[in-house]
């Protein structure tokens, strides 16, 4: 699998996540992944999947579901006039992985998550979700850098893709 296809299967897990509970979620991951895997799953890279693949999966989305407090918090803080209770869940769900790229994962360069959110906002998204996603990641990514940030958020040129697509 590309890294994007890996970032759309994340999304599309944190997505589940809100509808199911701590306790669902790891039986829920894993019949999605097996649905992609069979290719039952309606995907463009349906029956790719690797073992790797999946590793790299379960192991982003269970470090994103732990820094959750922190990464709504950040929204809450970024995003003018939106609470993340009241954001539409699509949004809310590509803005979290996009959020702890640029904060928690420095592999991850600023340019490439806002770019790989935009995208998947514009596939998954409302009219407005591709330029609102846009402007919260923006200020949050200009907010770590302001403080220093801690390499995601350092290569802050959104439009800018250096991530190498497998």
């Amino acid at each position: 699998m590309k890294r994007s296809e890996q970032r759309e299967t994340i999304f599309r897990l944190l997505f589940m996540r809100q509808f199911n509970t701590v306790e669902e979620m790891n039986e829920q991951v894993s019949l999605y992944l097996d649905g992609v895997r069979e290719g039952i799953t309606e995907v463009p890279y349906a029956g790719s999947i690797s073992g790797e693949d999946e590793a790299y999966i379960r192991e982003k989305l269970t470090r994103i579901i732990e820094k959750l407090p922190e990464i709504d918090q950040k929204l809450n803080e970024a995003s003018r006039g939106w609470k993340t209770s009241r954001m539409p869940k699509v949004d809310l769900s590509i803005l979290r992985l996009a959020v702890y790229e640029l904060v928690y994962d420095e592999r991850i360069p600023t340019g490439v998550a806002i770019n790989e959110a935009v995208e998947i906002a514009k596939q998954y998204g409302g009219e407005e979700s591709a330029s609102f996603i846009n402007g919260v990641l923006g200020r949050i990514a200009r907010e770590a850098e302001k403080a220093g940030g801690d390499g995601a958020a350092e290569n802050t040129a959104a439009g800018e893709s250096t991530e190498k697509e497998d």
